[in-house]
């Protein structure tokens, strides 16, 4: 796929290939992550900045996700990201 010149428009359809439409989150749960302070918080840690720098700027980004993911940061910075995307189910919690 071809990406849309800078500065245009572009769409999840833009960036998602044929059969990995259940990968896709939905809008509103994207905005959720703009929200969290926890997100906000380590966004501040300059390295974890520039890892993600790095794997956006990357041509490989599977191989470095699969490196990255050995750092105690980044995992700490994904597993935020799915907490607010995908909230854990409230299990073990005893009825009133």
């Amino acid at each position: 796929r071809r990406a849309p010149p800078a500065g245009s428009p572009w769409s999840v359809e833009d960036i998602l290939a044929e059969g990995e439409e259940q990968d896709r989150v939905p809008l509103q749960k994207l905005q959720l992550l703009g929200e969290s302070e926890e997100l906000r918080a380590l966004l501040l840690n300059p390295h974890l900045r520039q890892l993600l720098l790095t794997v956006n700027q990357a041509e490989d980004k599977s191989a470095l996700m699969k490196k990255y993911m050995q750092e105690p940061l980044f995992v700490e910075f994904a597993d935020c990201c799915l907490r607010i995307v995908e909230p854990p189910e409230k299990e073990n919690i005893v009825p009133e």
